[in-house]
C-alpha cells in the first residue's frame, strides 16, 4: 500500500478545491490551510499553481484510467460497462448538484482562461471518449462508435450541468433512463 505524502496531500487537496472553488479562485494559501502545512513547506513541493494544475490533472487521468479498468474488469459486456459510465451521473449526484462535473468545470474554465493546460485537462475527455468508442466497437457499431461515444458524453455533460443549475434529482434519472434506453434500442 502507497503511503500518502505531503505531494500527495497538496495534489489531493487543490484537486478537491480547484473542483469546489475553481481553479483561478483557488490560491496558494487555500491549498496550504488545507493540507496545514506553511507556504515555505508548500513552495518546497510546488514552485507555481501551474504546477499543482499539471499535478492535479496528472492525479485526475490516473484516476480515471482506474476507473475505466475496474469497468472494464467488472462489466460482463460492453453494455454493462456503459452503463457504468452513464450511472456515474447517479453515483456522484451530490458533488454534481453542488458542483458540477470535475472534468467538465475544470476545462470549461480553462477553455475561458486560455489556460496552456487547457489540452492536458482535455485528455481526461479524450480517454472517456475512446473508453467508450471502444465499447460501440465490441457492440459492433464501429461505423459510429465514435459518434455514439460523443453523444453518450455530450448527453452525459448536459445532465451534469443542469443537475447543477437546477438541483433537481428527479430530473436526473430520468435523464439517466433516457440515456439507458437509448442505448438498449442501439442493441435491437
Amino acid at each position: 500500500m502507497k503511503s500518502t505524502t505531503t505531494r500527495d496531500e497538496i495534489i489531493e487537496s487543490a484537486d478537491q478545491l480547484f473542483y469546489k472553488k475553481g481553479f483561478e479562485k483557488t490560491s496558494f494559501s487555500d491549498i496550504a490551510n488545507k493540507v496545514n502545512i506553511s507556504r515555505g513547506n508548500f513552495y518546497h513541493h510546488f514552485k507555481s499553481k501551474d504546477e499543482i494544475l499539471s499535478a492535479v490533472i496528472a492525479y485526475r487521468l490516473e484516476k480515471t484510467e482506474k476507473m475505466l479498468e475496474t469497468w472494464q474488469l467488472k462489466g460482463k459486456s460492453p453494455f454493462e460497462r456503459i452503463q457504468s459510465f452513464i450511472h456515474i451521473l447517479i453515483v456522484n449526484l451530490s458533488k454534481i448538484k453542488l458542483y458540477g462535473c470535475p472534468v467538465g468545470t475544470l476545462t470549461t474554465e480553462l477553455n475561458k482562461l486560455q489556460h496552456s493546460s487547457r489540452g492536458e485537462a482535455t485528455q481526461i475527455f479524450s480517454l472517456f471518449r475512446e473508453w467508450l468508442k471502444s465499447q460501440f466497437n465490441e457492440l459492433g457499431f464501429k461505423n459510429h462508435a465514435d459518434n455514439y461515444a460523443m453523444h453518450v458524453l455530450s448527453r452525459s455533460q448536459g445532465i451534469a450541468t443542469l443537475a447543477n443549475t437546477y438541483h433537481d434529482e428527479e430530473f436526473v434519472h430520468y435523464e439517466v433512463k433516457l440515456l439507458i434506453h437509448w442505448l438498449q434500442n442501439l442493441k435491437k
